[in-house]
């Protein structure tokens, strides 16, 4: 039976806010009962949902302006999608290193390919890596298993966050674990080329495991596990990782650099009442990260 995200109710008949998605009982069904994320997504802190109607009404000349930065406008369609829309942006990024690039004899791993998508240690200077080596992959499968946890661990911190705080935690961690394995390639004087999204997906990964640590995710699409087990498998790889020395192709660092963000933020969050329910399936796989050289 449905359980309330507030109180944790039993409900037979719950509530599904369309706002955030969560499922409420009788008693904090309404957006201002559950301090809903839509309520700070459409910036209105009297806890009143306005769609503009009656303003675009009165006024039918609306400006370019307000085309833009409505509630209805374009970039409305953003809110609550930004997982959707980074799963994307991987998959262009994907169509460009291994199909365009390629076709314009760029090859994979040649001095452009690596200038356009990969951050390098002795290139920090490349400011753009710092954003594209975040939506980069080294492969087919890298952008599979990275993809297949964003597509369902994504929507559910994003709902309990808000687009806004999910986009910057995304990005945010991105940034964080690319410079925590630069730092520890300089450290340790191996250089390191990395690629992918996996410190930003450890990172959501963090957020999903304080706010429901009891969270079911049926790991080969048919074993309970909850998911602060494999949280805690992921760390201690990453830990064994470093201190070997054995990298494997896998940025450890910027591994645990993302979780370390995402447990902290999804403390954060967690001390101001949110939660996380529900259950999640991914298939096989060894890691956000995967193998290959510097794939994170």
């Amino acid at each position: 039976m449905p359980t309330c995200d507030i109180c944790g109710e039993q409900v037979s008949m719950p509530y599904q806010c369309h706002h955030c998605g969560g499922t409420f009982c009788g008693n904090h069904r309404l957006p201002e009962s559950h301090d809903c994320s839509g309520l700070q997504n459409w910036g209105d802190p009297g806890g009143v949902f306005d769609s503009g109607f009656d303003d675009s009404v009165a006024d039918e000349q609306s400006t370019l302006g307000s085309r833009f930065s409505g509630p209805s406008a374009i970039i409305g369609y953003f809110r609550g999608n930004m997982s959707m829309v980074f799963l994307a942006a991987m998959m262009i990024v994907f169509l460009f290193q291994f199909i365009l690039y390629p076709a314009l004899s760029i090859p994979p791993g040649s001095r452009l390919w690596n200038m356009s998508f990969t951050l390098d240690s002795q290139h920090p200077e490349y400011l753009w890596t710092w954003i594209t080596s975040i939506f980069s992959h080294g492969g087919i499968y890298h952008i599979f298993a990275n993809g297949l946890v964003l597509f369902f661990f994504g929507p559910l911190v994003e709902r309990k966050l808000g687009s806004r705080d999910f986009t910057l935690l995304f990005l945010g961690s991105g940034l964080a674990a690319g410079l925590a394995q630069l730092l520890l390639s300089y450290a340790t004087g191996d250089p390191a080329f990395l690629l992918g999204a996996s410190g930003a997906i450890m990172a959501v990964m963090g957020v999903l495991t304080v706010l429901n640590p009891d969270l079911k995710v049926l790991l080969y699409f048919f074993i309970p596990v909850p998911i602060w087990l494999l949280t805690v498998g992921y760390a201690a790889l990453s830990v064994l990782g470093m201190l070997s020395g054995f990298q494997g192709g896998v940025a450890h660092g910027a591994h645990l650099a993302g979780l370390i963000i995402g447990l902290i933020y999804g403390k954060h969050e967690k001390n101001k009442g949110v939660s996380a329910p529900g259950e999640l399936q991914f298939g096989r796989r060894r890691g956000p990260g995967g193998p290959g050289r510097g794939r994170f």
